[in-house]
């Protein structure tokens, strides 16, 4: 199979899976909560000592933390691209 029919067979999949999903939120919650939740979770507490309440807040801040740095650098991208534009000015 070239790369173009796997990428047109697994399009086909993807579109087949969203067309007979009934409730999209709820199959990728699995996804959502590693990311958004255990991930941070384990960042903030890595041995598991804190108690749930403790790991809880500090695992928001962390999440936060990661979203503004993401906005910032989306951010500064944005600013180098008109600045090329404008010529080289400095932004």
């Amino acid at each position: 199979m070239t790369p173009e029919q796997h990428r047109m067979r697994a399009q086909i999949a993807a579109h087949t899976l969203w067309a007979n999903c009934n409730d999209p939120s709820a199959h990728t919650e699995p996804a959502r909560r590693a990311f958004l939740v255990e991930r941070f979770e384990r960042e903030v507490d890595p041995d598991g000592v804190l108690t749930a309440d403790e790991r809880v807040r500090r695992a928001e801040h962390a999440r936060k933390a990661h979203f503004k740095r993401l906005a910032l650098a989306s951010s500064q991208a944005r600013a180098a691209r008109a600045a090329a534009r404008r010529g080289g000015e400095a932004a």
